[in-house]
Formats: C-alpha cells, sequence, structure tokens
C-alpha cells in the first residue's frame, strides 16, 4: 500500500514536469485510486487561461481514463507556494474530487511537511451526482 510520504513524493516529482509558462507556479498531484494504483498530473497552462487544467484534475482525468470511479486519497504539492496556506486546491478541483469519492487530501508545499484533510472537512457540502440522479 501506498503511504502518505510516498504520495506526496510523487505529487513533488510530477510538479516538476508543470507547464505553467504564465503564472510560474508549479503543481503536482498523486492520487491513489481504490485498487492501490497511482496516477499522476501536473498543471497546464494555456494563453487562454480558462483551457487551462490543474493538476489535480489531470491526475484525475488520467485514472477515469483508464477506468477507475473511486480515489482514496489525492496528494496535491505547490512546488512554487510561499507557504503551505497558499498550496490548497482550488474549489473547482475540490469539486473534482468529490465527484470521485476522495477521502484524504494531503497538501505540501515546496520541500515541507504535509498537511491531511478528509474532503469533506476542505468542501463541507459538497454538491454530488446524487443529487441530479434521484
Amino acid at each position: 500500500m501506498t503511504g502518505h510520504e510516498d504520495l506526496v513524493r510523487r505529487a513533488r516529482q510530477a510538479g516538476l514536469n508543470s507547464y505553467s509558462p504564465y503564472s510560474g507556479f508549479r503543481v503536482g498531484a498523486a492520487l491513489l485510486a481504490e485498487d492501490g494504483t497511482v496516477y499522476t498530473g501536473t498543471n497546464v497552462e494555456n494563453a487562454a487561461y480558462p483551457v487551462s487544467n490543474c493538476a489535480e484534475v489531470t491526475a484525475v482525468n488520467t485514472a477515469v481514463a483508464e477506468g477507475v470511479r473511486r480515489i482514496d486519497t489525492v496528494a496535491v504539492v505547490c512546488l512554487d507556494a510561499d507557504s503551505i496556506d497558499d498550496a490548497y486546491p482550488c474549489g473547482g478541483c475540490r469539486q473534482v474530487m468529490n465527484e470521485f469519492a476522495v477521502q484524504t487530501v494531503l497538501v505540501a508545499a515546496g520541500g515541507g511537511p504535509h498537511r491531511v484533510h478528509s474532503l469533506s472537512e476542505l468542501l463541507p457540502h459538497g454538491f454530488s451526482g446524487e443529487t441530479l440522479l434521484s
């Protein structure tokens, strides 16, 4: 089983591949699928900002393309954040994680320690697809 430290390490590695020529803000993500497989992603910017992708969404999309529908843990590392408080996933990423039942979110900045949160702590009362299907 992949531990928190390993996921954070893999997220840091993924962040090194960031394509962030406009913000200079490199982000990497690593997620642990329910079956134990790890998927990574990095942020990919575009001159037309709305079509950029966050690292977390890139990792989730990669996992979904491989058939994953439930994700246990997501690690997010913002390599260029001044502090861990500046490294948290945006609201859109939190909602994407909610769609795939993420339980745990690990957050780190640069080479420092990480924090552990439940997704429900970061996204209380998250919008669920169950609402649409009922």
